[in-house]
């Protein structure tokens, strides 16, 4: 689904990802683990194309969007950008819209999706994500929790084939923190193709197939989350997981 092959990403003289390759299969749910800073959320920020990429190949369901640095011609880097959809750690609701309007508005302007649709599809969304009563409500009526859900059922509105979520849990109060996974992991048990950068080690065992542990900008171990809460190999992996745990 995703191929990612030398991915290069500086900010001025700081390298913030250096020679990162992965490979995503459909129905995947891939976490990236690591200490803050290690450019796990660039990673992301680069697949949606908020950051331009220095170096590599990027491969979306067989299309290429970056080919050694070169990207592809800009509607061709829309057309594929569209196939994955984003949840940021801080929730970007339209403030002045209900839930309805937030969930509406983008897959009829971007989707040309028809009201009556939009309109059937965000109710089925909401119910989906438990938040079927709040329709109407504005963003300010809501919990972190609740935003971040509606965030979830905004992106699902657009009809990903990827979901990237970035620390979705990172700005909520504990007790918040398991509706929003509860949901992701619905997700997950339908198949949906995820990469989730996350704080959340419990999740990252108990719902990816695949874990990445980045430091310092690279990619140091991956494999199944059995190997590497488990069995670490690298003696930074180690340190990591003994300074959570």
């Amino acid at each position: 689904m995703i191929e990612i092959q030398g991915l290069k990403k500086s900010f001025g003289k700081l390298e913030v990802l250096k020679n990162i390759s992965f490979t995503v299969e459909r129905g995947d749910v891939v976490a990236i683990i690591g200490s803050s800073g290690s450019g796990k959320s660039t990673i992301l920020r680069c697949l949606i194309n908020l950051e331009q990429i220095d170096g590599g190949t990027v491969t979306v369901d067989g299309e290429p969007m970056i080919e050694d640095g070169r990207y592809v011609p800009p509607a061709e880097v829309k057309k594929i950008t569209a196939k994955m959809g984003m949840v940021f750690q801080s929730f970007n609701l339209f403030p002045h819209m209900t839930v309805r309007q937030n969930l509406m508005m983008p897959a009829m302007t971007v989707k040309k999706m028809p009201k009556g649709e939009a309109l059937e599809e965000c109710i089925k969304l909401l119910d989906k994500v438990g938040l079927a009563d709040k329709i109407d409500a504005y963003p300010s009526k809501l919990s972190g929790g609740q935003k971040q859900r509606v965030e979830i059922a905004r992106s699902l509105m657009m009809k990903p084939e990827i979901i990237l979520f970035d620390e979705p849990t990172s700005a909520l109060d504990p007790e918040l923190t398991g509706e929003v996974l509860a949901v992701m992991k619905q997700l997950a048990q339908e198949h949906m193709t995820m990469i989730v950068v996350t704080h959340e080690m419990a999740f990252a065992r108990e719902v990816a197939n695949k874990v990445l542990f980045m430091h310092d900008g690279e990619i140091l171990e991956s494999g199944t989350p059995e190997q590497i809460f488990g069995n670490p190999q690298e003696v930074r992996t180690r340190e990591f997981l003994r300074s959570i745990f």
